[in-house]
């Protein structure tokens, strides 16, 4: 079901510790998953590499800041992602979800079986869904920094040949002049909003019902109670994060998802079942989908598979202890998530095929004794994904909706390609042929 290619072959020759140098930067390759609960569990002392210059000019915030200005930034934000905030913003992704869905009604409207490259329209659903539970009443301005965001990711790609050469970012190519212009324009259109939002909140006319409304009020509550809360720069920055970490995690687990789905028909009909069962001909509710107990162990063996990042990177600072070792100052560790969630001794001789019934009972029991700590898509410890409870409701709400109003198999012109960007998406789409059930 997964393709290899994705999986380090360092580690796959060497084993659970084997290293490399990247230049003059050693990197060590972990797979045990105690000594990555570990990792994760000590935050102080196993830091994000720094400085990471092209991650740092397209996303910041939580992910990347450290010690006391992460723990301030963590509990201004926290708020947004409660789960009476996450219930007001269910409508919204609804919204979107029915949009796309609509789109695909209209291509197969009296059409039969209709092959659809299903990915731009799933990739383009997530930057929607963000921009409206990010940004609301700034639905266009946030559109166009979804836009922005992608064409910086397909920059990097660009950029990649010359990613490790001094001074790499200053050599005037078309991509580097284009990507710092974008830079700058980014940085102006999400100004503009957080001003204008800024005033509303002032006069009270905001009524913070999305996540850049939810963040600005839990700011100024912090400011006014502490005296020192985000700057402009720092909103800045974790609004970015939303597009990148909210958009391109939930894309990934819903195509996916609709390509295990493809392949597995037992289990499409199992969870359209559940939904006819849960929600009848009715429309979808918040409640109403922590009862979809199969499409959850559908997603979860999805997320097994398909991690939004096969690998998490931290960084020792001083001479560190791990386990039986000591690891001195400037060594990247590089968390095989991939590895571990493939790993046969964890998860068995069918490691890799879709079978969602091993979460029957829980992350805890589907792996053989190991507990929770060899399923990270969503990191762990104290740096967990904030938004995973939001990306779960999206992809969620997403597959349920399209399940109500489809079925859906394989093209013939379908080419399995996980590709390693940021996430894992397919690099030549998802090619489905779809059936209208209405």
């Amino acid at each position: 079901m997964i393709s290899l290619h994705i999986l380090s072959p360092l580690i796959i020759v060497y084993g659970e510790k084997s290293f490399i140098w990247l230049g003059p930067t050693p990197r060590m390759y972990i797979r045990d998953p105690e000594l990555i609960k570990e990792i994760l569990l000590r935050p102080d002392e196993f830091q994000k590499p720094h400085p990471e210059p092209y991650r740092d000019s397209i996303v910041r915030g939580l992910l990347a800041i450290e010690g006391d200005k992460w723990i301030k930034h963590r509990k201004i934000i926290n708020p947004a992602f409660n789960l009476q905030n996450l219930k007001i913003m269910f409508s919204a992704i609804r919204l979107s979800c029915s949009d796309m869905i609509h789109k695909w009604e209209l291509l197969t409207a009296g059409s039969g079986p209709t092959e659809v490259d299903v990915w731009p329209y799933i990739d383009n659903l997530a930057g929607d869904v963000i921009s409206r539970t990010a940004f609301g009443s700034s639905y266009e301005e946030g559109q166009k920094i979804f836009r922005i965001q992608k064409e910086q990711i397909d920059l990097i790609f660009q950029m990649v040949f010359i990613l490790h050469l001094p001074g790499r970012r200053f050599i005037p190519t078309q991509a580097n002049k284009k990507f710092n212009e974008n830079i700058k324009e980014l940085r102006s259109v999400l100004m503009g909003i957080i001003n204008k939002r800024k005033r509303a909140v002032k006069i009270g006319e905001d009524k913070h019902e999305d996540l850049l409304g939810i963040l600005l009020e839990s700011n100024k509550k912090e400011i006014e109670e502490h005296g020192v809360g985000m700057s402009m720069d720092d909103v800045i920055e974790e609004c970015k994060l939303f597009y990148i970490a909210g958009s391109e995690t939930t894309s990934n687990l819903i195509v996916w998802t609709m390509v295990c789905l493809s392949l597995h028909q037992e289990w499409q009909m199992q969870a359209r079942e559940e939904i006819v069962k849960v929600f009848g001909n009715k429309e979808l509710d918040f409640e109403g989908l922590k009862n979809l107990k199969i499409l959850t162990m559908i997603l979860h063996e999805v997320l097994r598979l398909y991690p939004p990042a096969v690998m998490i990177t931290r960084a020792t600072h001083k001479d560190t202890k791990l386990g039986n070792m000591t690891i001195p100052p400037g060594v990247q560790l590089a968390l095989a998530t991939m590895h571990v969630q493939h790993d046969r001794e964890i998860w068995g001789d069918d490691v890799h095929e879709f079978k969602p019934e091993r979460f029957a009972n829980g992350i805890v029991n589907a792996t053989k004794g190991k507990g929770s700590s060899p399923f990270i898509p969503f990191s762990s410890g104290p740096r967990v994904c904030l938004g995973q409870n939001l990306a779960m409701t999206k992809a969620k709400t997403a597959i349920a909706m399209v399940l109500q109003r489809f079925s859906f198999e394989l093209s013939p012109s379908y080419k399995h390609s996980p590709f390693q960007v940021f996430t894992v998406p397919p690099q030549f789409g998802a090619h489905l042929i779809l059936h209208n059930l209405s």
